[in-house]
């Protein structure tokens, strides 16, 4: 079943626009192998610097 993604992030009193930017990463766990999924909420100028990690 599908999630709904809640829009209660947004700051009311910025008017330039969205300031944050939600990020999901696909992650190996090194124990059994399967992939699980990190969702996060990071400033949108930090988001090259999360996928090069």
């Amino acid at each position: 079943m599908a999630k709904k993604a809640v829009a209660g992030f947004r700051d009311k009193s910025a008017s330039i626009g969205r300031t944050h930017t939600k990020v999901i990463k696909m992650v190996k766990s090194p124990k059994t192998g399967a992939y699980s999924f990190h969702e996060e909420m990071i400033p949108n100028d930090q988001v090259k610097d999360y996928f090069s990690k």
